[in-house]
C-alpha cells in the first residue's frame, strides 16, 4: 500500500488588520451559516412560510448556537479556567502571562451546547412566530448538519481536533502540531455530515417515508451524534481529565442527543404504523 500522506500546514489565519485576524474558522462558519439560510429560504417558500419568518430565524438561530456553544465549552471542557476568567466568556480576549488582555477572537466553541441553544431559541421563535416547535425544529435539522460541514472544515483549516496516529495512506501529517501521521478526524466528520444532510434533505423532498413532527430533527440528531461517538474513539482527547476514560466527554455528551433522537424516530414511526 502506497502511503499518500497530505503534510497540512495551513496559518489560520487568511490577514491580520491593526491586530484582528480574518481566520478560515470564522469564514468557513459564516459560509455554512449563509449557505444553509439560503437552503433554508427555499424550504420556507416550499413550506408557504413568509420571508420575514425565515430573516428572523437567521437572528435567533446564529444567538442560539453562539450562546450555547461558547457556553458549552466553557462549562463542560474548561471549567476551571473560566470559572476564574468570566469576562473571557463573552469577550474575544485572553489575558497574557504578564497580565495583559489580548484580542483572540472566540477560541473556544462545543458542538453539544451549539445544539442546546440552538434548541431552546427556536422555542423562543416558534412562539414568537406561532409556528408549531416540533416543525420548526424539523426544518433546521434538514440544514444543520450542512452547517455542521463547515464547521468540521474549520477546524481542518486550525489543524484542531485532530485523529489519533495511523499508516492510512490518506493520513494527513498535521505540521503545526507534530510530524506525525494522523487520521483527519475533521473530515472524517464532515463527509459524515454532508452524507446526512444528503439523506435528509431527500427524504424531505421526495416524500418517501411518511413523516410526523419531529422525525426528521430525531433523525438528524441521531445520525449525526452517532458518527461523533463513532470518530471520537479515533481522536485525540481534547482536554487533559479525559485521559484514562472509556467514554471522552465528546461521546459522553453526545448520549442523550442519540437517546432523544431515537425517541422522535420511534414515536414516528409507531404512530404511522398501518392500524
Amino acid at each position: 500500500m502506497i502511503a499518500l500522506y497530505i503534510n497540512w500546514d495551513f496559518d489560520s489565519e487568511i490577514i491580520n488588520i491593526y491586530g484582528f485576524p480574518l481566520k478560515y474558522y470564522g469564514l468557513l462558519f459564516a459560509c455554512g451559516l449563509l449557505l444553509s439560510m439560503y437552503i433554508l429560504k427555499g424550504i420556507f417558500r416550499r413550506e408557504n412560510l413568509k420571508d420575514s419568518a425565515h430573516e428572523a430565524l437567521f437572528i435567533y438561530g446564529i444567538v442560539g448556537i453562539f450562546v450555547g456553544a461558547r457556553l458549552g465549552h466553557c462549562l463542560f471542557y474548561d471549567f476551571e479556567y473560566y470559572s476564574k476568567n468570566l469576562l473571557e466568556i463573552i469577550l474575544p480576549i485572553k489575558k497574557t502571562l504578564n497580565g495583559e488582555y489580548k484580542f483572540i477572537g472566540f477560541a473556544g466553541l462545543a458542538s453539544h451546547g451549539g445544539t442546546v441553544g440552538l434548541i431552546i431559541s427556536l422555542y423562543l421563535y416558534s412562539k414568537k412566530y406561532e409556528m408549531k416547535y416540533l416543525k420548526t425544529l424539523d426544518l433546521i435539522a434538514i440544514v444543520a448538519p450542512l452547517g455542521a460541514t463547515f464547521i468540521r472544515l474549520a477546524n481542518l483549516m486550525n489543524s484542531e481536533m485532530i485523529g489519533n496516529p495511523t499508516s492510512m495512506p490518506w493520513a494527513f501529517i498535521f505540521k503545526r502540531v507534530d510530524n506525525i501521521p494522523r487520521h483527519p478526524a475533521q473530515l472524517y466528520e464532515a463527509i459524515s455530515y454532508f452524507l446526512i444532510f444528503i439523506i435528509v434533505f431527500t427524504i424531505y423532498k421526495t416524500k418517501n417515508i411518511k413523516l410526523g413532527n419531529g422525525f426528521l430533527f430525531g433523525l438528524t440528531i441521531t445520525l449525526i451524534f452517532i458518527m461523533r461517538i463513532l470518530i471520537e474513539f479515533i481522536k485525540i482527547n481534547q482536554v487533559d481529565f479525559e485521559k484514562g476514560m472509556s467514554l471522552n466527554m465528546g461521546q459522553i455528551l453526545s448520549i442523550p442527543f442519540v437517546l432523544l433522537g431515537l425517541y422522535f424516530v420511534a414515536f414516528n414511526i409507531l404512530k404511522n404504523e398501518p392500524k
